[in-house]
């Protein structure tokens, strides 16, 4: 591996790999990264905020610039306020526009039929707000306790694998793809030279669990399986924070159709 490789993997290592494009470059952190090892500023990263600035200017012994601000407050590690996206679903008419915009494939749905958001992978990227016909993705606040420095590196590595197979994924439709390019041309090149050194995540057609792996569901049952957690997950908030035997009940049954769909 040459030096301005090993650089590239560095910087982007320090990347939140949001792949929002809010640093000006539209495919993610890639090639932000990319762009610094040649002398672009190592200020820009919005959502990696003062920290992932200084990180780098550390890294790349260049002297600390104030990190682009943010429009969401400054959370206490220093970073904005995680967001994550919310789709209204009685509102989604199905149209998969979000679907395609998601970089690390965090929305699940099929056409005509309703959307989810599986938010443990959203990155809060905006990505998917703009396509929407409907206006029916809101961003909220991510309620969860700041992730230690471990679990950030291993959500980055997650999210950077997922945005490879992605953008992978992608590159094969456009090629076969008739009509025009709704996104910017991917330096193909330089995702090859990077997706090459790592194993490829496959999408959601694979769900992998300890003791066993669900291959093949039908797109109705992971929709109905992302709605299913997704409700659950939402229960299991507010009866941590107040008890309720109604809902307790609810939490309960809901527990049982998500294991029946899953056996």
């Amino acid at each position: 591996m040459n030096l301005h490789v090993s650089l590239i993997q560095s910087i982007d290592a320090l990347l939140p790999q949001t792949q929002c494009g809010l640093c000006g470059h539209r495919d993610g952190c890639l090639p932000y990264a990319n762009a610094i090892s040649q002398g672009e500023a190592a200020n820009k990263c919005v959502p990696g905020g003062q920290p992932v600035a200084d990180a780098l200017a550390e890294l790349l012994n260049r002297a600390p610039l104030p990190a682009e601000p943010s429009v969401w407050p400054i959370q206490a590690d220093g970073r904005p306020q995680r967001m994550k996206a919310l789709i209204r679903e009685d509102e989604c008419i199905g149209c998969t526009k979000c679907i395609n915009a998601c970089p690390v494939d965090a929305i699940i749905g099929s056409g005509k039929l309703m959307h989810t958001v599986l938010t443990d992978l959203c990155t809060g990227c905006e990505l998917c707000i703009p396509p929407c016909p409907v206006d029916c993705i809101d961003l909220v606040e991510d309620t969860q306790p700041l992730m230690t420095e471990n679990a950030k590196i291993e959500e980055q590595n997650n999210l950077r694998n997922r945005y490879y197979a992605h953008i992978q994924r992608e590159e094969k439709r456009r090629v076969d793809r008739k009509g025009p390019v709704v996104r910017a041309e991917i330096n193909t090149e330089l995702f090859a030279q990077f997706s090459n050194q790592i194993k490829p995540v496959q999408a959601l057609e694979v769900v992998e669990k300890p003791a066993q792996v669900i291959v093949g569901l039908d797109s109705k049952t992971m929709l109905e399986l992302a709605k299913l957690r997704t409700q659950i997950k939402k229960l299991e908030k507010q009866l941590s924070v107040r008890e309720d035997a109604n809902k307790r009940t609810l939490l309960s049954e809901l527990h049982a159709q998500l294991n029946n769909l899953q056996a």
